[in-house]
C-alpha cells in the first residue's frame, strides 16, 4: 500500500503538482493520465525511490528509480507498506553479461541458487575422486534447498510469464548485452510481474510489446489482486484494466482523483467541464449586470457605497468559480526540407551482425533513393533496431558496408533516446545539433516544441520519455536531413501529440526507413517497399503486411 499526502512536485520554477493526496491499496487498479511532460513519470519515480527508500521497494538497475530526481524538488509525506515493483519508462538493465533468465529470478532470489547449483554441476563434470563427490553432495543439498524455496516451480511460473510477453527459452538463455531494446523492456516487465509485489507502478508497459502479449497483460493486470499505478497511453488497457483515474492536469498543476472506471471517467470529466461552462455564462452574465448599475451608480454621491459593493460582489462571482478545462497545448511539428542529395543517398549491401555466439542478420541489401519510403518488418529481435543503428553509423556491422551518396543527410530518432545527452540542458542538446543557429532561433524552435522559459533550461535527464520525444524530433526538424531513420518515434506520446507526428510524416518529402508496431504510423507513411527481417527480403508495399505490423 502507498499513502501519500499532501505532495507538491517542483522543477526550478514550474511546479507540476501541489497538496495532492491519494492512496493505492489492494484491489485500486488507477490509470494515471495527462499530457507529456504534466509529472506523471516523476510522480511514479519519486513513488518508487520512496518504497526502495523505505525498504519496500524492489531494486531497480542503475538505480532507474532515482534517476533525474536530483533536480526535483518535493513536500509532503508518502508511506509504503508491502512490496513495490517498479517499470521504469526508459528501462536500463546494469549488468550486460547477466543471463536474461537470471535477471527475471533475481526478483525473488532463486537466481543466486541457480548459479550455484551450476558451479556445483561444472565441478562434477570437472572432477574425479573425492573432488566430485564433495561437488555432488553439494549439488544435492543446494537442488533441495532450491525445491523447498520453490525454486523448479518459481522458474516454470517465470518462463510462462516471459513467453507471453514474446520471450521464448534461446532469448532467456542469452546476455542481456545481447538482446534488442524491446527485449530487455520486456524482460523487465516479465521480471516486476514475477516477483508479485503488493502494489505495481507500471510506466508505458505496453511499449515493445506485440498484440498477443498486450492482450495477456490486460488479462494479467484485470485478476492482478494488489493495487497498481499505470501511466499508459494505450486507451484499451485503461479501459479494460482501471477502476479509478488520476488526471495531472499540467495547466492547474492539480491531480484529480476519479473513483470510475476508464468509460465512466471520460464521462465525468466531460460533464464537468459542461457545468463550469455553464456556470461561467451565468456568473459572467450576472457580473456583466452588476458592473453595468454599480458604474451608473457611481456618478451619485449619494450611491457611492452601494455602487462599490456592487463591484465588489461582480468580482467575487468570477473569483469563485471553478477553472475551465484548457485545451492541452500540441507541439507544431514539420519535418525538415531535405537538403539536395543524389539519386540513391544511401545504400547498404551485405550487411551482417552478431553479438557473441548470436547472429542477428547476415547478407542484407538495401538502398534507399531519394524520396523513398521503407517500413522494416520482423518480430522482436530480428534485428530491426540494430538495423537502423547500422545504417546511421551509430554501430558498425561485422561485415558488409553502408555507401553513402552524394548530398547524404541523416536524421535518426532512436527509441531509446541515445542521441539525448542527459548531461545538457534541453536548449544545450538543440544546440549541439544546429550550431549555426542563434539563441533566439534555438529557443523558438523549442517553443514550438513546447520547451518555453524555464523548461527549456532544464537538464534533459528530468525529462519524461513523451518530453525525450519531442525534444528528439525538435533536433530532426533543425538537421535539414533527406533520409530520416525512425524507430518508434510515436512510442511514449498522448494522442493529440501522437496524430501531429502522423501529419507531419505523411508530407515529409524525403526518404524514410521506418520502425514501428503503430499501424497508423505505416498508413500516415504511406510506404511504397517493405523489409522483412532478419532474412532482409525486400518487396513492394501492400496492405497485406499491415497485418504483421502490430505482431512485429
Amino acid at each position: 500500500m502507498i499513502n501519500v499526502q499532501d505532495l507538491t512536485l517542483r522543477i526550478g520554477a514550474r511546479r507540476l503538482v501541489a497538496g495532492a493526496s491519494f492512496r493505492v491499496d489492494k484491489g485500486m487498479r488507477i490509470g494515471l493520465v495527462g499530457r507529456n511532460g504534466a509529472g506523471k513519470t516523476t510522480m511514479t519515480k519519486l513513488l518508487a525511490a520512496a518504497s526502495v527508500a523505505q525498504g519496500t521497494g524492489q531494486a531497480v538497475a542503475d538505480g532507474d528509480e532515482r534517476h533525474g530526481l536530483d533536480a526535483v524538488e518535493h513536500e509532503g509525506t508518502i508511506s509504503c507498506n508491502g512490496t513495490v515493483g517498479y517499470l521504469p519508462q526508459d528501462t536500463k538493465v546494469g549488468d550486460l553479461g547477466e543471463i536474461a533468465r537470471d535477471r527475471i529470478l533475481s526478483a525473488r532470489g532463486i537466481d543466486s541458487l541457480l548459479a550455484r547449483i551450476r558451479k556445483a554441476e561444472e565441478r562434477i563434470a570437472t572432477t574425479e575422486g573425492d573432488a566430485m563427490a564433495k561437488a555432488l553432495d553439494r549439488y544435492t543439498r543446494l537442488d533441495h534447498e532450491f525445491t523447498m524455496a520453490g525454486g523448479y516451480a518459481a522458474a516454470s511460473e517465470a518462463a510462462r510469464i516471459a513467453a507471453a510477453l514474446s520471450l521464448p527459452d534461446r532469448i532467456l538463455d542469452q546476455p542481456i548485452g545481447t538482446l534488442s531494446g524491446g527485449q530487455r523492456r520486456r524482460v523487465e516487465l516479465a521480471r516486476v510481474l514475477f516477483a508479485h509485489p503488493d502494489t505495481l507502478l507500471l510506466d508505458e508497459p505496453t511499449n515493445h510489446l506485440d498484440h498477443d502479449s498486450i492482450v495477456w497483460l490486460r488479462d494479467h493486470l484485470r485478476a492482478y489482486s494488489g493495487g497498481f499505478i499505470v501511466i499508459s497511453h494505450d486507451v484499451e488497457l485503461l479501459r479494460d484494466t482501471v477502476n479509478q483515474v488520476m488526471h495531472l492536469d499540467a495547466n492547474r498543476g492539480a491531480l484529480d482523483v476519479y473513483h470510475l472506471g476508464w468509460d465512466a471517467y471520460l464521462k465525468q470529466r466531460a460533464d464537468d467541464e459542461h457545468r463550469r461552462r455553464r456556470e461561467r455564462a451565468n456568473a459572467e452574465k450576472k457580473a456583466a449586470t452588476l458592473r453595468a448599475q454599480g458604474e451608473k451608480m457611481r456618478a451619485k454621491a449619494t450611491k457611492a457605497v452601494a455602487a462599490q459593493q456592487m463591484l465588489k460582489r461582480a468580482e467575487r462571482l468570477m473569483a469563485g468559480l471553478e477553472a475551465e478545462q484548457q485545451a492541452d497545448k500540441v507541439a507544431r511539428l514539420r519535418f525538415p526540407d531535405p537538403a539536395p542529395c543524389g539519386k540513391t543517398p544511401l545504400k547498404a549491401t551485405g550487411l551482417s551482425k552478431a553479438y557473441g555466439s548470436l547472429e542477428v542478420f547476415a547478407g542484407v541489401d538495401l538502398a534507399i533513393d531519394r524520396g523513398s519510403r521503407v517500413v522494416v518488418l520482423g518480430l522482436n529481435g530480428a534485428g530491426k533496431t540494430t538495423l537502423l543503428r547500422l545504417l546511421a553509423g551509430v554501430e558498425t556491422p561485422d561485415s558488409g558496408e553502408i555507401l553513402p551518396g552524394y548530398g547524404l543527410k541523416i536524421g535518426y530518432y532512436a527509441q531509446e533516446h541515445e542521441t539525448i545527452d542527459n548531461d545538457r540542458t534541453v536548449v544545450e542538446n538543440l544546440r549541439s545539433a544546429a550550431p549555426e543557429m542563434d539563441d533566439t532561433q534555438v529557443r523558438g524552435v523549442l517553443g514550438s516544441f513546447l520547451f518555453s522559459g524555464a523548461d527549456a533550461d532544464k537538464p534533459a535527464r528530468v525529462l519524461s520519455g513523451g518530453e525525450k520525444t519531442r525534444l528528439a524530433l525538435a533536433i530532426l526538424v533543425v538537421s535539414s536531413a533527406n533520409v530520416l531513420l525512425l524507430d518508434e518515434p510515436t512510442n511514449n506520446l498522448d494522442p493529440a501529440s501522437r496524430q501531429e507526428i502522423l501529419r507531419a510524416l505523411s508530407t515529409f518529402t524525403g526518404a524514410v526507413v521506418l520502425v514501428t508496431h503503430d499501424e497508423g504510423a505505416v498508413s500516415a507513411l504511406n510506404p511504397d517497399r517493405v523489409l522483412l527481417l532478419p532474412d532482409g527480403d525486400e518487396d513492394l508495399w501492400g496492405d497485406d503486411y499491415l497485418d504483421l505490423v502490430d505482431m512485429a
